[in-house]
């Protein structure tokens, strides 16, 4: 997993895979799950991230926000 962090945009992508995104979810305001092209969550990002985050402790990140829905499953492109 890697952490990155952009001061410009204020945006905060975590990066789980070296897999390229095929398919992206916005899941809340301004959070969006990348997903490869088996369904596979390969990142997140996190826009207005210091609203969102604790970026101050590096070493724990709490999620300030919830989801506006139920989360629906991504259909696979091969199925």
């Amino acid at each position: 997993m890697k952490l990155n962090y952009f001061p410009d945009t204020d945006s905060l992508y975590i990066d789980l895979a070296q897999r390229p995104s095929v398919e992206s979810q916005e899941v809340s305001e301004g959070v969006v799950l990348d997903y490869d092209g088996e369904g596979n969550l390969v990142g997140t990002d996190i826009g207005h991230a210091s609203r969102k985050l604790d970026l101050a402790n590096s070493s724990r990140l709490t999620f300030l926000w919830k989801p506006r829905r139920k989360l629906e499953p991504i259909k696979r492109f091969n199925d």
